[in-house]
């Protein structure tokens, strides 16, 4: 499969999210703060870009990150709404590349860029089968 065939630079996603406990950096290090932790804000960054290309890909085909260059720039507490977007802005063969961005309710509380790669599933698992008796 060819991403240029079905994938167009524009193609966007959003995602909500109401920050939970378990979310926030305080939940996996007792001596931070219980605020959105960066590894879980790039994880919805992701998703949404994920979100963005899914519906478009052939059956067997799916997506999976490889780059983030991402800058978390405001803090957020737990219970507040974040919405992350995500805007195809290059497609190659098998690599797309994303805009994205986060919000809080009152700001941007981060932003950058991400690549994702297009993997047919069967191949890609066998792959790892065969690496792993190695």
């Amino acid at each position: 499969m060819d991403a240029r065939d079905v994938i167009k630079v524009g193609m966007s996603a959003e995602r909500t999210l109401v920050v939970p406990l378990e979310r926030a950096v305080g939940h996996f290090a007792s001596y931070m703060p219980m605020v959105y932790a960066t590894p879980m804000m790039i994880l919805e960054m992701e998703m949404a870009s994920a979100d963005a290309v899914t519906p478009l890909l052939e059956p067997g085909w799916v997506t999976v990150g490889t780059e983030v260059d991402i800058k978390h720039i405001a803090a957020t507490p737990v219970g507040a709404t974040v919405r992350t977007t995500a805007r195809v802005i290059a497609v190659e063969r098998r690599v797309i590349r994303f805009e994205v961005e986060a919000f809080d309710e009152r700001r941007r509380i981060g932003e950058g860029r991400h690549a994702r790669c297009l993997v047919n599933v069967e191949r890609f698992m066998s792959g790892l089968a065969a690496g792993s008796r190695e």
